[in-house]
């Protein structure tokens, strides 16, 4: 008499159908965990944007106001450290970072920063900025958008609108999106 030792095909079948279910009810928790993942990496990047103007502000703009540009932040003060890590130059074009792409916008110019600080950011200094961390791709990179600005307050916008600005006096548009806690 012959033994056979084995899988049979049900006993395969039935393997491939359990690991098939742990895998449907996996792959949604690790999708909502990296989404997550990239808004944590989008909220930090504008509190690095909100220091590093800060730091300019008072090493560059003698406290006259804000680098015009995330360039401008990117180059180094003669002998120092720059303000802003390189991965957030703008000169390019808007730089995308943990699948949020980081935009900035400077307006009301009131000085002009010294040569003698970085060179590149040389020019005007602004009252106002505003930097935004948009998803690449609204329900899979990100579910909200955020907004920064001369206030250091971020805010957060739950629906598929983009911050388009945030008021000195604080006040975001659109008027649903909700400072971070």
């Amino acid at each position: 008499m012959r033994e056979d030792s084995g899988f049979t095909l049900i006993e395969l079948l039935i393997v491939v159908a359990i690991i098939g279910i742990i895998a449907a009810i996996a792959v949604p928790g690790l999708l909502r965990a990296r989404m997550s993942g990239n808004e944590a990496s989008a909220v930090s990047t504008l509190r690095v944007i909100n220091s590093a103007q800060l730091n300019y502000n008072v090493n560059c703009a003698t406290n006259a106001g804000y680098a015009p540009t995330l360039a401008g932040l990117v180059a180094p003060p003669l002998g120092g450290q720059p303000f802003l890590s390189p991965d957030l130059d703008d000169t390019a074009g808007a730089p995308v970072k943990s699948g949020f792409t980081v935009t900035f916008s400077g307006t009301n110019a009131v000085a002009t920063a010294p040569a003698t600080c970085n060179g590149v950011a040389a020019g005007a200094v602004v009252a106002n900025y505003l930097a935004q961390a948009d998803p690449l791709a609204w329900g899979s990179s990100g579910n909200r958008h955020f907004g920064t600005s001369e206030t250091q307050t971020i805010f957060q916008e739950t629906t598929d609108t983009q911050i388009t600005a945030i008021s000195t006096s604080g006040m975001p548009t659109p008027n649903t999106a909700t400072a971070l806690k």
